[in-house]
């Protein structure tokens, strides 16, 4: 997730990605990181099967540089678009 100027990063796990994300654009914790940083668009995200293959991925992602998250977002989602998620489907918001 990321901000409205896309100066701050943010990499999660869950196992409900539209309820996690609602809860993010509703500062639904306001002490929380994504609240302070105002992050709330979903830019990247990768689906898993096992909870374990999630978390370790998160962790890959989170130890690397900044530049290797842009280029995980630009990959996948170049002009850094906001995707839009509803029930258990994924739509790319313009």
């Amino acid at each position: 997730m990321t901000n409205k100027n896309h100066t701050t990063l943010y990499t999660g796990v869950t196992s409900n990605l539209p309820k996690r994300v609602q809860q993010h654009k509703e500062s639904h914790f306001p002490k929380s990181f994504t609240s302070r940083y105002n992050l709330y668009k979903l830019i990247y995200w990768e689906a898993f099967q096992e909870i374990g293959d999630a978390i370790a991925r998160e962790k890959q992602i989170k130890a690397g540089s900044r530049q290797k998250k842009l280029d995980l977002i630009n990959a996948m989602n170049p002009e850094w678009r906001t995707w839009l998620v509803t029930s258990k489907i994924l739509w790319m918001f313009f």
